[in-house]
């Protein structure tokens, strides 16, 4: 149940967050350029509701990728990530309001909660790229959306980052895992705290020369994030 809680808190508090934007706010650049935060609220809508469809369908054989080798390079290819931009800007121009996304992504991730809550953990879907997981492994996967793409939103609307302590537990989790024992005690040595590492694993803040450096010398690999 742990990943349930983490995907549960994470989006309850962006849905408090975009209950309280104004139209200005919805209208402002991210740093997912061409997205601004309607574009980018929809986005991160529409993922966490994948999750409906996908437990409608037939559970496929068996499961061959865990969350870490769903952000996979692939992903971001670029006739796969133009697809994704394109999506985002007319499902984000399809709400006539700031409120109308807000509302819709409250219920969107509440019915995808309870979807979630009525099946096994070890349940198997299908993703939209053909990947078949465990149920558990792709909400790990929400969870990562919801939280680095709240990093992007709390930067675009001027806020300090909201990561929720259960979402920060899971997806600091998912990049040790990611980075193996080569990346044993390395947010220690750097004195990174969880949100430190994952803004910077996942290429939110930027890494300074030393950190950089030890990260080469240590050939830490962490997953491809957009």
């Amino acid at each position: 149940m742990l990943v349930r809680d983490a995907f549960a808190a994470e989006a309850g508090r962006l849905s408090d967050v975009l209950a309280e934007l104004t139209e200005a706010d919805q209208l402002r650049p991210t740093g997912c350029p061409p997205w601004n935060v309607r574009d980018l609220a929809a986005h991160v809508r529409t993922g966490a509701g994948r999750v409906i469809g996908m437990l409608a369908a037939p559970a496929p054989p068996g499961a061959e990728v865990d969350a870490a080798d769903y952000f996979g390079p692939a992903k971001f290819a670029p006739e796969t990530d133009a697809a994704r931009v394109d999506t985002a800007r007319r499902e984000g121009a399809e709400f006539d309001s700031g409120r109308a996304l807000a509302e819709d992504f409250d219920r969107t991730w509440r019915a995808a909660y309870a979807a979630s809550a009525k099946a096994e953990p070890d349940r198997l879907v299908r993703t939209r790229h053909g990947d078949p997981m465990t149920l558990d492994e792709f909400l790990v996967t929400r969870v990562v959306e919801l939280g680095v793409h709240g990093l992007d939103l709390a930067s675009a609307l001027g806020r300090e980052p909201w990561l929720t302590t259960p979402a920060a537990d899971l997806i600091s989790g998912l990049l040790d895992r990611a980075a193996g024992a080569a990346g044993a005690g390395l947010a220690d040595e750097l004195g990174w705290d969880r949100l430190t590492l994952i803004a910077k694993a996942t290429g939110r803040w930027p890494l300074t020369d030393a950190e950089r450096a030890e990260i080469d010398r240590r050939d830490v690999r962490w997953p491809t994030f957009g």
